[in-house]
């Protein structure tokens, strides 16, 4: 099996995107290649059986992620179980995972502090067996396209249920685990190093030496991310092997320990350091090759570095079968394998800094789908980028950190070094990453990738690879632009596609609907809100970045025609600052009567959109489609009196978007527009029983009706009156509280309403 191990560990690979993409189409092109290998003669029989029965086994090992579905109540009750995770102790919240006795199942425990000092749970550790109480339900999920599912990402860890903790009095634990000495030092390491260093620099030293990137600045973590760069925030090979070099300098070449016992020693130094550094995959992996290779040295028998990485593959995920969700194990297998199997390419160059260009485009390449899975874009300049970035934090950055780290306790040489990081980080890379930033990030939006477009960019990768590697520089040539045509296609499908989409989406106690016509001819939104913090009553961006920001980027919209803002309240407009930072916006269309504050227009215009003010009569046009403003005609003194009603025709029915008006207006539309028919009608003030007067609704006579409004709200919104109403009507009701967002895909001709929430 020499030389050989990397056939079962891509065996793995299948079957587990075999799983994760519910697709059979994986298990259908890996058979396929297998076979091919087995007839050319370049796979043995021994090889092929042991890749089959790999791919089998673990076809049925991985878990597919179950997300209960069925209707729970929280349920108040008690369990008893064991602590399995260390506590992680935030500053309001404490978390952790239980395995509960009885039914063997993974539970998560939240308890949120009662004050800033509380201290009832520091001696809850670790292995500890408890009885707890508290109410138990299910963990949110997402109810719009795009957003981070917190149900989906606990169930690819086991866990289903979640159980919230009202007081230390309601959990008796006892006991601790061996290792949680460990997890404490970790702890008390990191707050020493926040305190011994100024802030920056505690910073960067925490996440690259102790693994904890949280005091990084979430800026500097944004850019990481959407730079492709994020790869060097997680401990892996390079931070292991700086940590065997210092070892190995200190035990064996400063003649403290013999060669024979420095090795056998580092079994022990090594996996502490990788608990101390926060056990993540990435950091196993590294550790377990690097024992790997000294026991083969030991016992004297021969792998190749693809050997090792394959096997240290299989026996991590025989060790936990739930690794395979795990992004960071993804993403550093996937860079590691495909280094490895370029590495004759990468050296094959004299120039050092060539090779670094050809590992960056491996490195970056190999992740391409991956990238567009969890982010939805891929910047082709990342893989410039890193060339440059790569060199820094492997040459300067990590090897410093390290020895400002060993060197702590000595506190004059301690400090100027501080002093000395600081100044070449901010004005080599933190300011000059700031700069290309704002000036060269031009990413491809592409928004969720197919599983079958998965295979077909890995099965052209790998050919083109392979013909580079061989030196046919011609079929490595046409690879390589099918690749490019792949990433092209993925990019460019909405400008191909017939349908257009009106999304009404689950933002809480706000409007936020986007609109995109057939082609991607157009992008409009009506309202943008958000909620708004209690100390301040400015806008809150969690709805932004939780909810709006991730499904334009799930449905890989870069560019948008104009943001409709119905009116001032924040429920409508609190997050439209928020997509001018983020997103190209062409034009801002208002009532004739909005009221902006001057810093905010200014800050509008600097933006380059243009803000266009309308009243009733007026009409904008969206490649074709045509928008009527049917309210206010006069200056009404009140925000939601001053809203702007909309009325156009998408999908072959005619629309009406209402703001927050009251039935004074509404009653004032069919005055000036007694002919008005409506075919779908978004419910005025989310449903509150000011708005929706009977004889308005009897007059336009919608068919459906939306109601875009807060799950369990302190307004009690939708009215019972309205809703009896609609019934009444027998008009279809779509409520995002109950259903999620509401999605109505539609062509020129005709269209069809979805429910996110079945």
């Amino acid at each position: 099996m020499k030389g050989y191990w990397h056939i079962p560990a891509i065996s793995v690979l299948f079957s587990a995107f075999t799983v994760i993409f519910d697709s059979i189409v994986f298990s259908i092109v890996l058979l396929l290649w297998l076979l091919y290998l087995n007839v050319t003669r370049r796979l043995g029989k021994i090889p092929l059986t042991l890749s089959l029965t790999a791919f089998l086994f673990f076809t049925v090992y991985f878990p597919p992620i179950e997300i209960v579905s069925s209707p729970f109540e929280p349920l108040e009750m008690s369990i008893t179980g064991q602590i399995i995770t260390p506590i992680s102790n935030s500053e309001k919240v404490i978390q952790f995972n239980v395995r509960e006795d009885k039914t063997n199942q993974l539970i998560k425990i939240i308890y949120f502090k009662q004050n800033e000092n509380e201290s009832d749970f520091f001696d809850v550790q670790l292995g500890a067996s408890c009885h707890l109480s508290g109410e138990v339900s299910l963990p949110v999920g997402n109810t719009n396209p795009g957003q981070f599912n917190y149900q989906k990402y606990l169930a690819a860890n086991g866990i289903q249920y979640e159980m919230k903790i009202n007081s230390s009095q309601d959990m008796i634990c006892q006991g601790k685990a061996s290792k949680t000495f460990l997890y404490s030092l970790r702890e008390n390491l990191k707050n020493y190093i926040t305190e011994a260093y100024s802030d920056k620099t505690s910073a960067w030293i925490n996440a690259l030496v102790l693994g904890d990137d949280s005091q990084i600045p979430e800026e500097t973590t944004e850019h990481f991310q959407s730079w492709g760069l994020s790869h060097i925030l997680a401990i892996s090979g390079l931070h292991i092997g700086l940590v065997v070099g210092f070892y190995y300098f200190l035990t064996f070449r400063l003649s403290v320990l013999t060669k024979e016992k420095a090795q056998l020693l580092i079994f022990i130094f090594l996996p502490i350091y990788a608990v101390l550094a926060g056990g993540e995959p990435s950091v196993w992996r590294a550790t377990l090759m690097v024992l790997f290779v000294v026991i083969i040295q030991k016992i004297k028998i021969r792998f190749s570095v693809t050997d090792i990485i394959s096997i240290t593959f299989l026996i991590l995920l025989l060790l936990d079968k739930y690794l395979i969700y795990h992004v960071g194990f993804q993403f550093s297998f996937l860079v590691s394998f495909g280094i490895i199997l370029s590495r004759k390419w990468i050296g094959k160059d004299q120039s050092l800094f060539m090779q670094l260009v050809r590992l960056s485009f491996v490195s970056q390449m190999i992740i391409v789908p991956l990238q567009l899975m969890y982010f939805y874009a891929f910047n082709p300049l990342s893989i410039l980028l890193n060339v440059f970035v790569v060199p820094y934090f492997s040459f300067f950055v990590i090897p410093f950190m390290f020895i400002l780290f060993i060197i702590s306790p000595i506190p004059f040489v301690a400090t100027s070094l501080d002093w000395l990081f600081t100044m070449i980080h901010q004005y080599l890379f933190l300011l000059p990453l700031e700069v290309v930033n704002q000036l060269a990030y031009f990413p491809w939006w592409t928004g969720s990738l197919p599983a079958i477009l998965v295979v077909l960019y890995y099965g052209l990768y790998l050919m083109m690879m392979y013909f580079v590697q061989k030196g046919v520089h011609r079929l490595a040539f046409f690879y390589g632009i099918l690749v490019t045509l792949v990433l092209f296609f993925v990019a460019f499908r909405p400008y191909i596609s017939p349908y257009g989409t009106v999304t009404m989406l689950d933002i809480g106690q706000g409007d936020a609907f986007v609109i995109e016509l057939p082609y991607r001819k157009g992008v409009l939104i009506v309202d943008a809100g958000s909620g708004f913090t209690f100390e301040t009553m400015e806008p809150s961006k969690t709805n932004y970045t939780r909810i709006i920001k991730p499904f334009l980027q799930y449905k890989g919209i870069r560019e948008i025609d104009g943001i409709v803002i119905s009116h001032e309240d924040i429920d409508h407009a609190g997050s439209v600052n928020y997509l001018l930072e983020d997103f190209d916006v062409n034009t801002i269309i208002i009532s004739e009567y909005y009221q902006i504050e001057e810093g905010t227009e200014k800050k509008w215009q600097r933006n380059g959109t243009d803000i266009l003010r309308l009243k009733a009569g007026n009409s904008f046009e969206l490649s074709g489609s045509t928008f009527t403003i049917l309210s206010p005609w006069v200056d009404k003194k009140g925000t939601n009196e001053n809203s702007l009603v909309i009325f156009t025709e998408l999908g072959n029915k005619s629309w009406l978007f209402t703001g927050d008006i009251d039935k004074d207006v509404e009653r004032e539309i069919i005055r000036n527009y007694p002919n008005l028919k409506v075919e779908v009608l978004k419910i005025a003030h989310h449903g509150s029983n000011t708005s929706s007067d009977p004889f308005y609704i009897s007059a336009i006579n919608p068919t459906y009706a939306l109601i875009s409004v807060g799950e369990n709200n302190r307004y009690g919104h939708p009215s019972n009156e309205i809703i009896s109403l609609l019934e009444k009507e027998n008009i279809h009701v779509f409520r995002t509280d109950l259903e999620g967002a509401i999605i109505y895909q539609f062509t020129e001709d005709t269209g069809t309403f979805y429910r996110f929430k079945p």
